[in-house]
């Protein structure tokens, strides 16, 4: 009687587990049965948001339901984090982020979440470099000439960006540690009046944004001297890197990711980044993303979490070594 009654209980519990796991598989089987909330942590108009409205309505047809866009920006898109981290991790919330996502951790000691521990990566959209772009009167036509005139301590060379903490702000800071170079940083807020201000004559350069520079390079408002990418730019393939200038190794990018809250399942995951796959795929969806300067890749989630990870580390030193502390 005894063997009978353990042998019952274990069958039961096979039973109800085998019954959980069928429900569950059931349960994502049927994702998404009901519209997903994308929240893009940056406001109406901007690259980001271009970016998720490109995406979504796409992105909804693979997946069978409507993606609808919600803009919580500010903070360097620590609100849209904020709100994301604390969601409900069963699929309805995901997030577009941008390079903030891991430069936040390395500037502000002071975040109410912790990026690698409360998300779950799902895709690195694109990557847009960063170029090196002059006034086109300036004397400044190579990588070489730049830091030469950076090595002047008499006679500082300025630099624009849009605030403290930027992508614009890294990128030249981690210039100045690779190249031994004393540029000086002048934050203006928002990248739009310092590119302006570069386009004037009242600062001679910046590292910015391939996506919002582009026009005024076509229109000859602005000069490229160096791409910030690893490879050249299919916009404009004649300008060098900067790494292949001086600077072996030198990497800034902008970049666009999707995320959802920590402790989503992996199945569901795994859906939704296959979905993104899919849609970075068509040639309209592509040929509107490249056309912003960017280079579309369409990660796992694994291979974001690699990507994360290295961009944290990256950051971190230069902060360290830069002395860069926003809080």
């Amino acid at each position: 009687m005894l063997f009978c009654s353990i042998a019952l209980k274990k069958t039961i519990r096979y039973l109800l587990g085998a019954c959980a796991a069928g429900a569950a598989t059931l349960a994502f089987a049927a994702y998404p049965d009901k519209p997903i909330t994308l929240i893009v942590t940056y406001p109406p108009g901007g690259t980001v948001d271009v970016v998720g409205r490109l995406i979504a309505p796409e992105l909804g047809k693979k997946l069978g339901q409507t993606v609808v866009i919600e803009n919580k920006g500010g903070a360097g898109g620590m609100i849209g984090e904020g709100f994301v981290s604390r969601s409900t991790a069963d699929g309805y919330t995901l997030m577009l982020d941008a390079s903030n996502f891991a430069q936040n951790p390395a500037l502000r000691s002071k975040m109410s979440f912790d990026v690698q521990k409360d998300f779950e990566p799902v895709s690195l959209l694109l990557k847009v470099p960063n170029v090196l772009v002059v006034n086109p009167k300036s004397q400044i036509k190579s990588v070489a000439d730049l830091i030469k005139l950076g090595k002047d301590r008499q006679h500082p060379t300025y630099f624009a960006s849009a605030g403290p903490g930027s992508a614009q702000h890294l990128a030249g800071e981690l210039f100045n540690l690779m190249a031994g170079t004393h540029l000086v940083h002048v934050p203006y807020k928002g990248g739009g009046p310092a590119m302006l201000d570069v386009m004037a004559g009242q600062v001679p350069l910046m590292f910015a944004s391939l996506g919002s520079s582009w026009a005024h390079i076509k229109s000859a408002k602005l000069r490229a001297v160096a791409v910030g990418g690893t490879t050249r730019s299919s916009l404009m393939p004649t300008i060098p890197t900067i790494a292949e200038s001086g600077l072996p190794g030198f990497s800034s990018y902008e970049w666009n990711a999707i995320f959802a809250p920590a402790g989503t399942p992996k199945p569901i995951l795994n859906k939704v980044s296959a979905a993104i796959t899919e849609v970075l795929k068509e040639p309209k969806v592509r040929t509107q993303l490249e056309g912003l300067g960017a280079d579309v890749v369409a990660s796992n989630p694994e291979q974001l979490r690699a990507f994360v990870t290295e961009e944290i580390a990256k950051w971190k030193k230069v902060a360290k070594e830069a002395h860069l502390q926003l809080d």
